[in-house]
């Protein structure tokens, strides 16, 4: 679809999905350290969103599929080396750098995801939860208010709870590492082609390519 001189380059599904993601992963992030139902539902929210976005990649608009942005790396090289010369070569899409950013970022994200739900299984809750593990803890559960008169008592946390937190947290710096490379890709990318890249994923219009 063009308009005047611009051209649709991204479909509202994929708009709607990089803004969603940026709040609940922000929101995941930034609630971490609470462990409350907040930071819970952000993190199935992402979890959703990167079903859908993997779906999207093989069944989606022209653009918003894998096989247009995912390149080997004969052509990955050629376009880092366009980069340092002056025939730079533009995309409409994603370029070779940029797509492979947003195959790490949905790959780090699923990990993220998956270490979470580990961590909350670990605790007896969520999906990956075993039934035995609840029955236990929901057993001992019911000991401490018994022995307690309503009040938590304070347990040392699983060496499995442990671990799970630990990679957990660090898989989650990682990814806002990624977040704040990718802010800076589309900041260098938006000056080197001279597009409002940032724009571009409000609108999802760019200019059309010149002949």
């Amino acid at each position: 679809m063009i308009v005047e001189n611009k051209i649709k380059v991204w479909d509202t599904f994929i708009r709607t999905f990089h803004w969603s993601l940026v709040m609940l992963f922000f929101t995941a992030y930034l609630t971490g350290d609470e462990e409350s139902m907040l930071h819970i539902y952000a993190g199935y929210g992402v979890l959703g969103l990167l079903i859908f976005r993997i779906i999207w990649g093989f069944i989606g608009t022209k653009h918003a599929r894998f096989s247009n942005f995912v390149f080997g790396p004969q052509t990955t090289r050629q376009y880092i080396s366009s980069i340092l010369s002056r025939k730079r070569v533009r995309y409409i899409g994603h370029n070779p750098l940029g797509g492979w950013m947003v195959i790490l970022l949905l790959v780090t994200l699923g990990a993220v995801t998956w270490s979470g739900l580990e961590l909350y299984a670990s605790e007896g809750h969520g999906p990956l939860a075993s039934k035995d593990i609840i029955m236990i803890q929901t057993a001992q559960a019911d000991e401490d208010n018994n022995e307690h008169k309503g009040k938590r008592a304070d347990k040392p946390e699983s060496r499995e709870h442990k671990l799970w937190e630990e990679v957990h947290e660090i898989i989650s710096n990682f990814g806002l590492m990624l977040v704040f490379l990718h802010i800076a890709g589309v900041i260098f990318g938006s000056i080197l082609h001279h597009e409002n890249l940032i724009r571009a994923m409000i609108t999802g219009y760019k200019d059309k390519p010149s002949d």
